[in-house]
């Protein structure tokens, strides 16, 4: 049996117990991420811990991108007594628009000891190009 000593734990519990939540199939309140830039490109990092590649779901549209995972119980069988159930469980989501300088066309994904990481690369177009100069007083041209 596991014991509890957090006072305001078992407070959450209470509360949630008495409006009707279930602790079981609760939504957690984010999805953590890091975010940042590589180079050239963009990474975002969630964490998913206990949840199944399968059961991960990565959708772009125009500039949404949007993640989608679902915790399932490790427990199927009915004649399980919970003690003790603080992971949430369920299903839940994270939206992020993302800038139309990324190319969103070659997104790559990787799932990695509960940690799914995205690499978005910068668009060609928004890369920094030089600019020729013509001392002849004529056009100047952009190479990229």
């Amino acid at each position: 049996m596991l014991m509890r000593t957090d006072p305001f734990r078992e407070m959450d519990r209470i509360v949630q117990q008495l409006s009707g939540a279930s602790g079981t199939w609760s939504k957690p309140a984010v999805m953590p991420m890091d975010a940042y830039r590589e180079g050239d490109e963009y990474v975002i990092a969630f964490d998913l811990p206990g949840v199944s590649a399968d059961a991960i779901d990565i959708d772009v549209e125009r500039n949404m991108l949007r993640v989608k995972a679902e915790r399932r119980p490790t427990t199927k069988s009915d004649s399980v007594q919970m003690e003790l159930s603080e992971r949430p469980l369920g299903v839940f989501s994270r939206q992020i628009v993302l800038a139309d300088t990324l190319d969103t066309e070659h997104i790559a994904a990787d799932y990695e000891a509960g940690v799914l990481t995205l690499r978005i690369p910068i668009a060609e177009r928004a890369k920094p190009r030089k600019v020729a100069i013509n001392a002849d007083g004529g056009r100047k041209q952009i190479s990229g």
